[in-house]
């Protein structure tokens, strides 16, 4: 529903009218046929679930009468792969930073890194009092604390290693500063071990056990890395410079009809002109998965999809949980009834570009196209994934809100004009448009948003001072 019914309300839809037999609201169901108990329910032409009881034409399909079909893994048979991609359009792109290794950039940042939550205050000090000797040089300075770099074992410090890496290894940051306390597992050595030479050189470090004053020491390579990144100056580079993450959060009814499908046509852009995307939040493709695997450039990323979903089923299952347990109260309360119904919407955001490449959670993309991630459903620890594999701008869709901003640019795309009207300083750019314009205008508005942002305009988390991180902690505490 675009709009809220009232019981005995008429109802237009292509192909005929109904009466609606209760009160629902908009982003929800409405049934426009009969469907027996036991039947599968479609949405998007696919299934979302089975009915629960039986369903006239009119009555409100939600939570009482529809319950998801999704249990456990499930075998997959490679079958024939999709096209490569296309040669590159040579889109119009935007103003950004070419670093050394070609990889451009739409900031050109110092980023202050901890090994570790010991002395997370003393980077955020360190970047704080850094600050004025950014101003007018560069884009800024900014630490990104979090609690983890030890009491962790094996993966699960391993993935905190690689996660910290890959945020160092950005195209955003002109220069990195590494702080560590000095007795911690996650040490800098061992991190540094895993960010390549060529990078090293913008690369500098504090072990404030060992330093008489970390914080000035600090400063002090903040500053010599302020005079290097200086150097650097925008430029004019084409579309397919552009590292595009995209990201849903807080969904509502209308996510998979507006947000998200719009997303999915500025993934193919940059994906066509021959940039790359990424996608993620696994647990949040479980029932639609298949329309990835179906544009799988291989059997070998058919395989690792099928692999990356059983995987997180598994863990769900081990754990004792249902892999349905979603959607969020959120998600419900704007319509969202099924895990499969989150899922066909979600998947709309990687629009119909060629699955190229499916990697691990900390890993940094290597491929232009389409890119699967690990990483779970989590607002911020999927959105810090896209970041540390190399997204320099993320579109955030949402139909619910949410204030949150990560390491690069995030663009909240609100679902519904109602959301972008009550919250202006949360989101940027209002997919709800689509239902009174249509796609093709607001796809082009949408597409010279993203080449403003990317050129160097804040984005509301931005001007917020909303930048955060958040690491996936999967193992045990010591």
């Amino acid at each position: 529903m675009l709009a809220d019914a009232a019981a005995g309300e008429t109802i237009t839809f292509q192909g005929g009218e109904l009466t609606a037999l209760q009160p629902i609201p908009r982003g929800h169901k409405i049934a426009l046929r009969p469907i027996a108990e036991g039947e599968a329910v479609r949405k998007f032409g696919a299934p979302i679930g089975h009915a629960t009881t039986a369903i006239a034409p009119g009555e409100h399909v939600h939570s009482h009468n529809l319950h998801t079909s999704l249990s456990g893994t499930l075998d997959y048979r490679f079958e024939a792969g999709a096209p490569p991609p296309p040669e590159p359009t040579g889109e119009q792109g935007f103003l950004g930073y070419r670093r050394a290794d070609g990889r451009v950039g739409t900031r050109n940042e110092i980023w202050v890194l901890p090994t570790v939550g010991c002395v997370a205050r003393t980077a955020q000090r360190i970047a704080d009092k850094s600050a004025a000797l950014a101003e007018g040089r560069i884009d800024g300075v900014h630490a990104f604390t979090h609690p983890f770099g030890c009491s962790q074992l094996g993966d699960d410090l391993a993935g905190t290693r690689h996660l910290l890496a890959s945020l160092a290894c950005h195209p955003n940051a002109g220069g990195v500063l590494i702080v560590g306390l000095g007795c911690e597992e996650n040490q800098i050595s061992q991190l540094l071990a895993d960010i390549p030479e060529e990078r090293r050189a913008l690369i500098r470090t504090v072990t404030s056990q060992f330093a008489e004053d970390e914080t000035a020491d600090g400063i002090a390579a903040v500053a010599e890395l302020i005079e290097i990144a200086a150097q650097a100056k925008r430029e004019r580079v084409g579309l397919e410079a552009l590292v595009l993450g995209v990201k849903c959060g807080g969904s509502d009814g209308l996510s998979g009809l507006t947000a998200n499908p719009l997303v999915g046509r500025m993934s193919d852009r940059v994906a066509d002109a021959g940039g790359s995307v990424i996608l993620t939040e696994i647990p949040e493709i479980f029932g639609a998965e298949h329309l990835l695997m179906q544009r799988a450039v291989g059997a070998e990323q058919f395989d690792r999809i099928g692999e990356l979903v059983n995987r997180f089923k598994q863990g769900f299952l081990d754990a004792g949980e249902p892999v349905s347990e979603n959607p969020s109260p959120g998600n419900v309360a704007g319509g969202i009834t099924t895990l499969e119904e989150k899922s066909l919407g979600a998947v709309q955001k990687g629009g119909h570009a060629t699955v190229v490449d499916v990697i691990d959670y900390g890993a940094r993309i290597s491929r232009h196209g389409l890119t699967l991630l690990e990483a779970p459903g989590n607002d911020a620890v999927s959105s810090t994934a896209l970041a540390a594999a190399g997204a320099t701008v993320i579109l955030f869709t949402t139909g619910r809100g949410t204030p949150l901003g990560f390491p690069v640019p995030t663009v909240k795309v609100a679902s519904n004009s109602a959301l972008a009207a009550r919250k202006p300083g949360w989101i940027d750019f209002d997919a709800g448009a689509v239902l009174e314009q249509g796609f093709p205008p607001v796809e082009e508005k949408m597409l010279d948003h993203i080449r403003d942002i990317a050129s160097g305009a804040e984005t509301k988390a931005e001007r917020n001072g909303e930048r955060e991180i958040a690491i996936w902690k999967r193992g045990v505490t010591l």
